[in-house]
Parts: C-alpha cells; sequence; structure tokens
C-alpha cells in the first residue's frame, strides 16, 4: 500500500518539497530559490514559470532523494504564498503576465478610491478583509486592465484566474481541474466567508468576471490526479501557506495562536467555527474547511519579517548568507536603541498603510552594520507584539496571552526567539519539525487518503523542539516597546 506524503510548498522566495513517512516524519527535501522581479517602486513580480519549473524540480529531487518509488507516495498536498495573482489562458495554460506578488503596492490608489467612496465597511463585513493591494482582486482588475485584449478574453470565458494553489493544480493535472480551496479563495476580496462562496457582487465592484472564478474545495479533498512524476499520484490536500502552518501547528482549539516568520510574518488566532470581526484592523479568515465546516482565525499580516534579513544580505551586502545576521546583532552595543520600521512594502495589520515607506530611528555616530541587524530581527518582536495586542482587544476572552507557537525560517534563531518571548512576556514554542506549512499539507492530503488521524488524532503527535521563556525585565520591555511605538509613530506621520 502507499505509505508515503508529499507536500509542495510553494513560497514567496523558494520553492520546496518534502517527502514524509506515514507517521508524518520529514524522508527527503528538496527547496530551490527563484528570482524576486522589481519592475518599478513597489512593485513585486513572478515569472510564473519559475513558479512552475521550480515546482517540478524540487518535486522530482525530493522523490530522488527519499529513494522511494512514485508509487507509493499515496498523496499530494500543497500549500502556498496566497494573494499573489496569475491569470492565464484556458486554452494554452500560458500566462498572459507575470504573477503579482501579494507585496506589490501597485493597486493603493484603486483601493484608495474604494475606500473614499464608502465600500470598505460592506467589503469587510461579507469577506473579513479591508481594503488593500495585497489581496488579489484589484490585481485581477489591474491585468484585465494592463494586458492588451485581457477584459475582453476575460468576459468570453477563455482567461482563467488562480492564486498559486489553483495555477499549480492547472498544471499537475494537464489543465483538467480549475479549482481552489477555502483559504486560498478567503484572500482574494471576492468570497463571502460567511456563505462560503463566490459574491456575485463583489466581483462586479471590482470588475472581476465570475466566469474567471474556479470552484470553491475543502482543504482535504479530490483535487485531481498527476502523471508528471511517474505513476498517478492523487493531489488530496490544499491550504494557504500561513493556514497549512495553522494545521501543521496542530491549532485546532480556539484561543491557539501560531505565528509563521518567513518572508513577512503571519500570526492566526484560532476563534473556532464563528468568526470574530476586528475592531482593530485585523483580518478575518478562514483556518481551514474540512467536510463543509469552516474554522475560522483572527489573523495579522506582517509584509516584512525575513526580508529584512534579505535587504541586509543582498542589497546592502552586510552579511554573506542569511544566518550570519544572528553572529552579527550578538555584536551589536547593548546601549544602543536602533529601530528599523521595515515598511519597504508599506505596512500591514494593525496599521495598513499601503504608502508607509521603511525607516531607521535612533541612529547615533557610534552605530553600525551590527546595531541594524540587531534591529531587523528585533523588529518581528515589535510587531508580533503590535499583533496580539490586536488580538486580545479583539477577543478578550481568547488564549491569545498563555503560549504562542512559532515556525518559519527565522524561528530557527535563537537571538530572534528569545527577543520575542522578551517583548511579548509569553512563552514561545518552537516544534519539533519546522517545517510545519509543508507538514500541514502532508496532512491534509494523508487525511483525505485515510493515512491520518483526525484533528485531535494528529494534535497530539505535535512536540516541542524548545521553550524560550520571558527574561527581560518588565520595564526594559516597556521602554524598548514605548521606543517602538514611537518610531511606528514617526513613519505614519502621527508625531
Amino acid at each position: 500500500m502507499p505509505d508515503y506524503l508529499l507536500a509542495i510548498d510553494q513560497g514567496t522566495t523558494s520553492t520546496r518539497a518534502i517527502v514524509f513517512d506515514a507517521a508524518l516524519k520529514p524522508v527527503a527535501t528538496a527547496q530551490q530559490e527563484f528570482a524576486q522581479l522589481y519592475p518599478a517602486p513597489g512593485r513585486v513580480e513572478h515569472d510564473v514559470e519559475d513558479i512552475w519549473s521550480t515546482t517540478v524540480a524540487t518535486v522530482r529531487a525530493a522523490i530522488a532523494r527519499a529513494g522511494v518509488a512514485a508509487k507509493t507516495i499515496a498523496a499530494i498536498g500543497i500549500a502556498n504564498q496566497r494573494e499573489t495573482t496569475i491569470v492565464w489562458e484556458r486554452a494554452t495554460g500560458r500566462p498572459i503576465h507575470n504573477a503579482i506578488v501579494w507585496q506589490d503596492r501597485r493597486t493603493a490608489d484603486a483601493c484608495a478610491a474604494l475606500r473614499e467612496r464608502g465600500d470598505e465597511p460592506a467589503i469587510a463585513a461579507r469577506t473579513g478583509l479591508l481594503l488593500d493591494p495585497y489581496f488579489s482582486a484589484t490585481k485581477i482588475a489591474w491585468l484585465l486592465d494592463h494586458v492588451d485584449g485581457a477584459r475582453a478574453a476575460a468576459q468570453a470565458g477563455r482567461l482563467a484566474f488562480g492564486t498559486v494553489d489553483s495555477f499549480l493544480l492547472w498544471r499537475l493535472t494537464g489543465g483538467k481541474l480549475h479549482a481552489t480551496d477555502a483559504t486560498n479563495a478567503a484572500r482574494t476580496l471576492l468570497m463571502d466567508i460567511h456563505a462560503g462562496s463566490w459574491d456575485s457582487e463583489l466581483c462586479e465592484l471590482f470588475g472581476v468576471p465570475e466566469a474567471m472564478l474556479a470552484p470553491i474545495h475543502d482543504c482535504a479533498g479530490d483535487f485531481g490526479s498527476t502523471d508528471l512524476f511517474g505513476p498517478s499520484m492523487r493531489i488530496l490536500g490544499v491550504a494557504g501557506d500561513q493556514q497549512a502552518a495553522t494545521v501543521g501547528q496542530g491549532c485546532f482549539s480556539p484561543g491557539m495562536v501560531k505565528s509563521t516568520y518567513g518572508t513577512g510574518c503571519f500570526a492566526l488566532l484560532n476563534t473556532g467555527h464563528q468568526p470574530v470581526a476586528s475592531k482593530n484592523r485585523l483580518l478575518t479568515t478562514i483556518a481551514y474547511q474540512l467536510e463543509g465546516q469552516r474554522t475560522y482565525a483572527l489573523e495579522g499580516a506582517i509584509f516584512v519579517a525575513g526580508a529584512a534579513v534579505q535587504w541586509l544580505r543582498d542589497a546592502l551586502k552586510v552579511i554573506a548568507t542569511a544566518p550570519d545576521v544572528n553572529a552579527l546583532a550578538a555584536a551589536a552595543d547593548p546601549a544602543e536603541q536602533i529601530y528599523l520600521v521595515p515598511a519597504f512594502v508599506g505596512l500591514g495589520a494593525p496599521w495598513w498603510d499601503a504608502q508607509a515607506r521603511g525607516a531607521i530611528y535612533g541612529l547615533t555616530r557610534k552605530s553600525g552594520v551590527a546595531e541594524l541587524a540587531r534591529a531587523a530581527l528585533e523588529a518581528v518582536g515589535y510587531q508580533t507584539r503590535d499583533l496580539l495586542e490586536a488580538m486580545r482587544a479583539d477577543w478578550p476572552a481568547s488564549g491569545a496571552s498563555s503560549v504562542l507557537r512559532v515556525d518559519g525560517g527565522m524561528a530557527a534563531s535563537d537571538a530572534t526567539m528569545q527577543f520575542l518571548a522578551d517583548i511579548l512576556a509569553l512563552p514561545v514554542d518552537r516544534p519539533a519539525v519546522m517545517e510545519t506549512t509543508a507538514l500541514g499539507a502532508a496532512y491534509l492530503a494523508g487525511r483525505a487518503a485515510g493515512l491520518c488521524p483526525d484533528l485531535a488524532g494528529f494534535a497530539a503527535t505535535w512536540q516541542r523542539e524548545r521553550r524560550f521563556e520571558p527574561q527581560m525585565d518588565a520595564a526594559t520591555r516597556e521602554r524598548k516597546w514605548a521606543g517602538w511605538r514611537d518610531a511606528v509613530a514617526r513613519t505614519l506621520g502621527r508625531v
């Protein structure tokens, strides 16, 4: 019997594939980075064929490294960077333009116009989202209005829209399946998260023909099959990367919260089967949908976390590799207090200022690259506290103050996680399996394949690798926190 699972984790800066055994232990991994394209200030794109080629290459490499036959893989699960927008020709599968990445800000003016017209409250009530270029709807409209002939082709039913999951499903199944799951659909500004379906009035408002949209499925179920890697493999799980990480972290009980530190940072608080409307500019979203039952979450989205370390490496060239930031930051003068507000592509929750840009505060003649490196790592902690403060205000009865489960590349940094625990005054748990996004995708596929237990059974397998306990004294914590809030206020022009 097939007893392996394959997870595709298609992220913002790289694609990885991981083979898991039936006990959901990683067997082999392959990963490839791909180019980030910046055609103009505030614009971020990906070559869609890079997304596809790295997916195929990493899947093949992971299977080869695992030393298992393709026929022993019971199912494929997919997790993907969310909101990134792709439009392609149904007849050929050819994209009409580069993918517009979730970080892209080109539709800020379109969002502002709708906000000024008074549309945001009604949109938020249906979608749980705010009017921001982050989400897919205005990106779709931009493509239809800026690629020659695209709008007419879309209205004629010749074009398909998808977030990355949909595009991968289309290519993997040879164009036989156009589908998405509830977690990805919930990030488009086009889905009514209460009804669980596309909303025709929202489609009309944003100028997106409904014919472009894919049917919405549960996170675990039949997403077709692929024969690209040998004998036909079933695709049985799909979730946006942050929701897949929520699953992988076993955050199935209301009040549990996880935070993922990758290119950006995303904290999700499970609120159960009833959505909680945010009064503090968080997002209400779908955590996962199984057997037609939606579980909701409050989400805080930070656009720049690990991307600040990439900036130090690629733009400033003060480190050679990302892990080098830890030693550099450790050399910083404790007496220097530098704040980096990493608004390179605007500020996300709870501020939602698409026009804000990065700023550094507190520089002295003694400040150097070590202090800047430490500031980049500390910014992660400060921004996470922004999110948790908002979550507690939105849902005072929640357990958002008990413990934080973390994952993602930056979670491997002991210094960063210790500062996170210190500034939050909260224990921080790092899991034994750090690839929680891929793990969540594998579990969803394995659940549908009948290989994996129910939610409670899977949650019982979660293991902690290390707990970081707060060590900072309260006076220091609040002094640092006050400095951060002042820096953000100055960046937003409120001082």
